[in-house]
């Protein structure tokens, strides 16, 4: 089994995610599976959750997302996959709730993805435990001005994608991050950020600046002494098609 497109090769045996996933919902391997996704594997970009939602909805799972949210072990990635667009979710009660939040109908994202892959347990076992008041405090408040921002890009603020718990700590693991971000922001981005745990990095940009940014992007990777991809994406609102 391979997930074309991803610029990665998969197992084709029982440890493929989508195999164990579709098993386990399925209740026996009698299955005949295939897999394509655009979405690079290992490089913060929620392809895990992606695969997980889709494989147990193609194997008839009454409730993919808790499947997929299983699976993840949070429900960010897996509600977005789910919904699409930009969507707030929460356990609570053992519930999962979601919500969707309000989108700039003129926003677009540039991903720069490096070849290099990066483990999101190596990504987790850094960060701090436990946090401080303090950080906290400072990316609660700054994740209001991003949620502003999406909504309304001509209010986007510059410090909106600023934060304390993760990116610095980060950093050591994927030492060209500020480098690539600040080359972003440089050409015309809004805001430029880690995409989940890495070592993918995000510009929030428009349909104006999309394509500057995305140059930008390649002159980071070689600048950065990386090979990699650099993706001009726009939201996808249909979350989750079977049938």
């Amino acid at each position: 089994m391979t997930l074309d497109g991803a610029g990665s090769t998969l197992p084709a045996d029982a440890t493929n995610l989508a195999v164990e996933v579709a098993c386990k919902v399925a209740g026996h391997d009698r299955l005949a599976i295939s897999v394509r996704s655009d979405i690079p594997v290992g490089r913060g970009l929620g392809s895990s959750a992606a695969v997980a939602l889709a494989a147990a909805a193609a194997a008839g799972a009454e409730d993919p997302l808790a499947v997929a949210i299983g699976v993840e072990g949070h429900p960010e990635n897996a509600a977005a996959s789910m919904r699409g667009g930009l969507v707030a979710a929460a356990v609570c009660g053992g519930v999962v709730r979601t919500a969707p939040l309000a989108l700039d109908p003129a926003l677009r994202v540039v991903v720069v993805v490096p070849d290099t892959e990066l483990a999101t347990v190596d990504a987790r076992a850094v960060l701090a435990d436990p946090i401080s008041r303090a950080d906290a405090v400072f990316n609660l408040q700054h994740l209001a001005l991003l949620l502003s921002g999406l909504a309304d890009l001509g209010g986007f603020d510059a410090h909106a994608m600023d934060d304390q718990l993760h990116q610095e700590r980060r950093t050591a693991l994927f030492p060209q991050a500020t480098a690539i971000a600040d080359l972003l922001r440089g050409a015309g981005a809004l805001g430029a950020c880690w995409s989940g745990a890495g070592p993918s990095m995000l510009a929030v940009v428009t349909p104006t600046t999309s394509g500057i940014v995305a140059d930008a992007g390649r002159r980071a990777l070689r600048t950065t002494g990386l090979s990699g991809t650099v993706l001009e994406l726009a939201p996808d609102h249909r979350g989750l098609v079977w049938g």
